[in-house]
């Protein structure tokens, strides 16, 4: 026999209609939203969503659209995202666009045609903000800001955290200090404004390169800049770190004594590699939740201002900057 919203709510011990609520996005209580949530899981419930999608006109579900899913920044930030909309009685829809507008703007599309209640979005720099004005469901932006656009967004202070970098490695005594940034985001040039600051700072000249984030694109360049025998290298995301890894074992470069690395997130082989990454690591559940909070509070309230949350990373020192 199927479950109904009744059994929910009767192994809940709340009313039908707190279940309802639960389930979408109405106002209800953490304790509340949990004990239907579990009572969800006891009974076996499914939701009608398709009865539900033509009494709402909405889908209930959160489209997620990220920039590079083999960045392990984005696939972390994909869970954390899923895990907040499940408990609030919602689905994500994960779309990739690998830094192409064209793909954005397929996959922004679809985002329209499925009625997604609302979008997670970590823009191309090519996205136009009048592209999202079209749009009449809440749309927060993730990891990347987008000039222009009016919207929720959820970010890393990356200039201070690439400042925090230039100023650890100054501080184990080197000078000679290379960076290498993505070209396809906001966030590479905000860390690379960051690491130009600091050298700037300490009265040292940069030696930079920007790429595009992937691991053969990365891996060239830092060959490149290689040639003018840096001490250390900044790294603005996990990809490129790997690159320089695998360049360093080409070369027979030994971590730290040849040269110092550090760079962005804290995957889990950086801990595990010898001697271990020195990094940034990002707060990616903060990530996911806040967006995915930010996009409830839109739902609920259409007319509250937007915000901008900045987030802090935090230095995680490892033996690959040690003096």
């Amino acid at each position: 026999m199927a479950v109904s919203i009744k059994d929910v709510a009767r192994q809940a011990g709340v009313a039908p209609s707190t279940v309802s609520r639960a389930l979408g996005k109405g106002p209800v209580s953490e304790d509340v939203r949990r004990k239907v949530a579990d009572a969800v899981i006891q009974t076996g419930y499914r939701p009608n969503l398709a009865a539900r999608r033509l009494r709402s006109r909405q889908s209930m579900t959160v489209g997620l659209v990220v920039a590079d899913i083999r960045n392990p920044f984005f696939t972390e930030l994909a869970r954390a995202v899923e895990t907040a909309a499940y408990e609030s009685g919602m689905r994500v829809l994960l779309c990739n666009t690998d830094e192409d507008p064209g793909r954005e703007a397929m996959y922004l599309g679809l985002m329209a045609e499925e009625r997604a209640s609302g979008l997670i979005l970590a823009p191309t720099r090519a996205l136009d903000p009048a592209r999202l004005a079209e749009f009449e469901i809440p749309v927060v932006l993730v990891d990347r800001g987008l000039p222009g656009a009016r919207r929720d967004t959820v970010v890393l202070d990356n200039r201070a955290a690439a400042e925090t970098l230039v100023d650890h490695l100054v501080a184990t005594g080197r000078r000679r200090i290379a960076g290498l940034f993505g070209v396809t985001s906001a966030t590479g040039d905000e860390r690379r404004a960051g690491f130009e600051a600091a050298m700037a700072r300490h009265g040292l000249a940069p030696r930079l390169r920007m790429a595009a984030p992937t691991p053969e694109a990365g891996h060239a360049a830092l060959a490149d800049l290689l040639s003018e025998r840096p001490e250390a290298v900044v790294l603005s995301n996990g990809l490129f770190t790997g690159a320089m890894l695998r360049l360093c074992r080409e070369r027979a470069l030994a971590i730290p004594r040849d040269i110092a690395v550090c760079g962005f997130d804290d995957e889990a082989w950086a801990s595990f590699v010898e001697p271990g990454i020195t990094v940034i690591r990002q707060p990616l559940e903060t990530f996911g939740r806040e967006a995915m909070q930010m996009l409830l509070a839109r739902l609920a309230r259409p007319d509250l201002p937007h915000r901008t949350v900045t987030l802090s990373g935090e230095l995680v020192v490892r033996g690959s900057t040690a003096r």
